[in-house]
């Protein structure tokens, strides 16, 4: 049983302590149903955000989705895992979210640091041939660090359209590293709110000077996988079901293996795009076939 001692089937816990764990937990679980009270309030934009992505997805190109920090769990829950499928590039630099090692080497302080130096961003986009066709993901709780905001501006510039996903009353609330203080939303065509409170912690407990429990990955990760969804139905709508990642125990080991394959064959095709005429155009660059000068 779930939560209980396996040999008798009852909690180890003294009942004191057993019902204080559990209200606190419920409190947790009562905020976060305010999450999903939020998410659902924005279907509209999710919508919306899902028709500029099929457009790029239909196109051939790519949605990139960056996020730094702990924001990277939701680059990753985009893809690739299961239930997701090609059509996006996560960009997730080490540098900014490597640091389950806390202190000393690729530490906490160290990616802290790196959020916040100007031009990274730029540098990071260097690497891709970027294109309007393109559409972009970008994910900061706070919305206010150098490298997001800097991301989603030059993608702006580059002519992508830009979803921005934030804690909106979080991010209102706090200062912008930049000196102008513009932050996420001012680069972003569309921005779409975790929910969490400011501060993002959600659990208030008796004894303990500040809050536990924060709400941003869940509201995070609800969007994200909302915009899957509708996205999903999109491509399919439109003749072009995507490539699910999925399990063997959902499909058999055959066809689960055959969808991967493809999901991951398709990746490469997509992205390698990005690549093929990036930056200073070579004789190999030039003998892209459909190609002049080393552009399309």
């Amino acid at each position: 049983m779930v939560g209980c001692c396996r040999r008798c089937g009852r909690s180890r816990l003294p009942h004191k302590i057993e019902v204080y764990m559990s209200s606190l937990s419920k409190q947790y679980l009562d905020k976060v149903r305010t999450l999903l009270d939020t998410v659902e309030l924005q279907q509209d934009a999710i919508r919306q955000a899902a028709s500029w992505f099929s457009q790029t997805i239909l196109a051939g190109r790519m949605v990139h989705v960056f996020g730094s920090g702990h924001s990277r769990i939701m680059v990753e829950e985009m893809w690739p895992r299961y239930g997701s499928f090609p059509g996006f590039n996560p960009i997730v630099e080490l540098s900014l979210t490597f640091h389950n090692l806390v202190v000393g080497a690729n530490g906490q302080r160290q990616a802290m640091f790196l959020e916040n130096v100007s031009g990274l961003a730029s540098r990071i986009l260097r690497n891709f041939d970027l294109s309007d066709r393109d559409s972009a993901l970008v994910i900061s709780s706070g919305g206010c660090n150098l490298v997001p905001v800097e991301m989603a501006e030059c993608l702006q510039k580059a002519g992508v359209k830009v979803v921005a996903v934030v804690t909106l009353q979080h991010a209102l609330e706090s200062t912008s590293r930049r000196p102008d203080g513009k932050k996420l939303m001012d680069f972003a065509d569309l921005v779409l709110d975790t929910g969490a409170p400011v501060g993002d912690a959600m659990v208030e407990v008796p004894g303990l000077e500040t809050p536990v429990a924060p709400g941003s990955t869940v509201g995070g990760a609800v969007i994200v996988n909302s915009i899957k969804a509708e996205l999903a139905g999109m491509l399919t709508e439109a003749g072009r079901p995507p490539r699910v990642l999925t399990a063997s125990n959902k499909v058999g080991a055959q066809r689960a293996t055959e969808l991967f394959e493809a999901a991951y064959d398709e990746h490469a095709h997509r992205v390698a795009q990005l690549y093929a005429r990036v930056g200073y155009p070579s004789y190999v660059s030039e003998s892209i076939p459909g190609t002049r000068n080393g552009e399309l």
